[in-house]
């Protein structure tokens, strides 16, 4: 059985983002690919449940309410989507086998979970939209680390010197 790296990535945050690097790696290294998309569940999408379910429980339709608050989860891939096309599209054109994997949950709970029940993964690689703005803390990657028992590679986002010369210009004209 050949080994996988794993790479975890938001869905809704530019799911290529760390992608290029990734491939690169699974190509020096022989391996196959596995990826897990995270889908994010915001808080203002809960408080508008939760307040669709309260303004139906006042007009005295209850069940509606309930229906509101426990409703299935949305269809997250029906097989067509352009981004996961392009995502298994660009790691074809490089020659990697890819396996994808759709969460609704946190990242933490979805990789010590896969873990538990098999095994086969390398080294697991999480993009800067995962380790970015807070969404695995500190203490999740801890735990991670104790639970897994592999390799993880945080991928951080790589800043453009045009990007930071254009800063330091705006600087020197009394901007920013």
């Amino acid at each position: 059985m050949k080994k996988k790296l794993l790479f975890a990535t938001y869905y809704d945050e530019h799911p290529d983002e760390g992608l290029s690097y990734v491939l690169d790696l699974a190509k020096a290294l022989n391996e196959d690919l596995t990826i897990f998309l995270f889908h994010k569940e915001t808080i203002s999408k809960k408080l508008d449940d939760l307040m669709t379910a309260v303004t139906f429980a006042e007009a005295n339709e209850h069940e509606t309410a309930i229906q509101a608050i426990t409703k299935a989860p949305e269809k997250i891939n029906d097989g067509n989507d352009e981004k996961i096309s392009l995502l298994v599209g660009k790691c074809r054109k490089s020659g990697i086998n890819v396996d994808l994997h759709s969460f609704q949950t946190d990242v933490v709970p979805s990789i010590e979970s896969y873990f538990k029940h098999r095994n086969g993964i390398d080294m697991i690689l999480l993009s800067p939209n995962v380790t970015g703005n807070g969404n695995v803390t500190t203490r999740g990657l801890k735990k991670l680390l104790t639970s897994v028992s592999r390799p993880i590679v945080t991928i951080a986002r790589q800043h453009t010197q045009s990007t930071d010369e254009n800063d330091e210009n705006e600087e020197k004209k009394g901007g920013i």
